[in-house]
């Protein structure tokens, strides 16, 4: 037996500009039924899941991608959470807040993490699916007797749980609250631990300015602040790392594991594996279609939720919710097939002074074919230097030849625009892209097709990053700059474009410069890696470019960090901090995997 779930996408669903194709060729509908339909009010399609044969047409019929059709084992009926509506999003199973420890939840973006949070949060009580007459309180604790959960939600139910939400969109609290750092922390501190937790984050330099003064990394850990500063019993954090770097994304699991110590639930939602992976006791993985349901999995330990994550196959529950894994093989540290590759760029030492700021660049070229990757401390230069290589900004010292032609793409993106993607990427392509090469070799394996009718100012954070990503690498140039291309990204795609980018580079004899503080992300993509070094907001120095191996070793030694090799899965893992491995590999000075 089988359980339907028919989903419709309501920004997608487009009746007004296509043939209606899902209502006309639906064969439950040519019996003379009336399976698939137009619902008066929202004037979208609809569709009856009762009768539904789950035959899949009108998935493939609708020109929008808009319509999702999945069968599900029947015994899932019986854990369904929540539903918000007809043909719109469920969530089954739900995770169990554990005190003392950090639970990771690892998933697509799309997967229901927003609706788990409000959930156990207390803001969503849970209608069991029953949207139309959602069950009382006394069913819910039924539903849970016999679990964790039950005592949980009687908790929720007295008002005895307060939860301390750090949400994911952290510039909305810059136009929540108007004030400084110091005056938010002020107003949330109910622990007395604003100083500690300055320190701790690197935010002394930040705490006078008002909160639209200051940088994406400065707000972000300035929200884990004010979160963890707060006295409640269960603490969520979603995506802490965004536009922190390395540095600072250590300082952020150290206080969130903090609140664990002192034996509070503590959740977190991070697509970078390195910082969950360092961050969490226990992962529990999330599965299904994105924005059509989500499926929680039991309790896991971080080693194997990571490693049943990227395999895609949950063995406790014989569930295959991938058809592919991900293997996180080494990029053949590709040193030897560019010693004799042609060089794209060649540049001199490079040196630029600002008012209070001064980067100095050592020599180095970038070959065809080569990934180059820039790794260190926010403030240190690394966007200064992609500028000057793009011909963007004018260096003091030294100068760069200007044969070559660059397609850049920003840290920061812009979504305010009320275009239609298509229209953005063919202005970007410079022409047509429907049935064009860029979109077979780019567009279709990033899976940009179904998001060409969405306006831009609708894209989710994910969904633009790709765009972004897309826009750039469609542009016909030499050299390809990506600054920051895994923000927003969940785990799947931070692969699936880490991958893409080396393939596209390596066949079509680009080359590409990529920044981020993704260290996985960087460890899979790079070929040759440049290390910025030196004190943040006054002073970078680069070093040239470096064999991969030897600069992921100096800079987790500068990070105080070893990795080694996951047997299975080959993704390197962190070494718990003064475990014996990280002992042993540090004293051989071996901070990065041995291979």
């Amino acid at each position: 037996m089988t359980h339907r779930v028919a989903v419709l996408d309501q920004d997608l669903c487009q009746p007004q500009k296509c043939g209606l194709e899902c209502i006309k060729y639906c064969p439950v509908n040519k019996s003379g039924a009336e399976c698939v339909t137009i619902n008066e009010e929202s004037k979208k399609a609809q569709i009856d899941e009762d009768i539904c044969n789950g035959c899949g047409i009108c998935v493939k019929v609708c020109p929008f991608d808009a319509i999702t059709i999945v069968n599900l084992a029947s015994e899932l009926a019986t854990d369904k959470i929540h539903q918000y509506g007809t043909n719109s999003f469920r969530l089954y199973k739900l995770p169990t807040p554990r005190k003392g420890e950090v639970v990771g939840l690892l998933g697509r973006n799309g997967m229901g993490k927003s609706t788990v949070v409000n959930i156990l949060s207390g803001k969503l009580k849970p209608n069991l699916g029953r949207y139309e007459n959602p069950p009382e309180w006394n069913e819910i604790f039924k539903h849970y007797s016999g679990t964790e959960l039950k005592q949980h939600f009687q908790r929720i139910e007295k008002n005895e749980i307060r939860a301390s939400i750090k949400p994911q969109q952290i510039h909305h609290l810059a136009d929540a609250f108007d004030g400084t750092g110091n005056e938010l922390l002020d107003k949330y501190d109910e622990r007395g631990i604003t100083r500690e937790l300055v320190r701790e984050l690197g935010l002394q330099n930040s705490m006078e300015q008002s909160l639209k003064e200051l940088s994406g990394g400065e707000l972000q850990r300035i929200a884990v602040a004010a979160a963890a500063s707060k006295d409640t019993e269960f603490y969520f954090f979603d995506e802490p790392s965004s536009y922190n770097d390395v540095f600072q994304r250590t300082g952020v699991a150290r206080v969130i594991q903090g609140l664990a110590k002192i034996g509070k639930s503590v959740m977190v939602v991070e697509h970078d594996l390195t910082l969950l992976d360092f961050l969490s006791d226990y992962i529990e993985v999330l599965y299904g279609e994105p924005t059509a349901y989500g499926i929680v999995s039991n309790i896991l330990s971080t080693k194997i939720g990571i490693n049943v994550f990227l395999d895609g196959y949950l063995p406790n529950e014989n569930v295959r919710f991938r058809e592919k894994k991900f293997s996180m093989d080494v990029s053949s540290s590709a040193t030897d097939i560019f010693q004799e590759g042609t060089e794209i760029v060649n540049y001199p030492k490079l040196e630029k002074k600002f008012d209070s700021f001064s980067v100095s660049i050592e020599p180095g070229k970038i070959r065809k074919g080569e990934v180059l990757g820039i790794m260190g401390a926010n403030a240190l230069g690394k966007t200064t230097m992609m500028r000057m290589i793009a011909g963007a900004e004018k260096p003091d010292v030294g100068s760069i030849d200007k044969k070559i032609k660059i397609a850049y793409k920003p840290q920061y993106l812009q979504n305010d625009i009320d275009v239609e993607v298509i229209a953005l990427l063919e202005k970007a392509n410079g022409g047509p892209i429907e049935g064009s090469q860029e979109e077979e070799q780019i567009l279709d394996p990033l899976k940009i097709r179904k998001l060409y009718n969405k306006s831009v100012k609708n894209l989710s954070g994910g969904e633009l990053q790709k765009i972004a990503v897309a826009s750039c690498l469609i542009q016909k140039v030499d050299l390809y700059a990506l600054d920051e291309p895994s923000a927003f990204l969940d785990v799947e795609d931070r692969i699936a474009v880490a991958k893409f980018l080396q393939k596209f580079v390596r066949s079509f004899g680009k080359s590409a410069i990529i920044i981020d503080h993704d260290l996985q992300l960087m460890d899979l993509v790079s070929d040759s890696m440049i290390i910025f070094e030196g004190e943040s907001g006054k002073a970078g120095t680069a070093t040239s470019p470096m064999p991969k191996p030897e600069a992921m070793n100096r800079f987790l030694k500068s990070l105080d960090m070893s990795f080694r090799r996951d047997e299975k899965s080959l993704r390197p893992r962190v070494n718990k901090i003064e475990s014996r491995l990280d002992k042993d590999q540090k004293a051989s000075g071996n901070f990065y995997h041995k291979h």
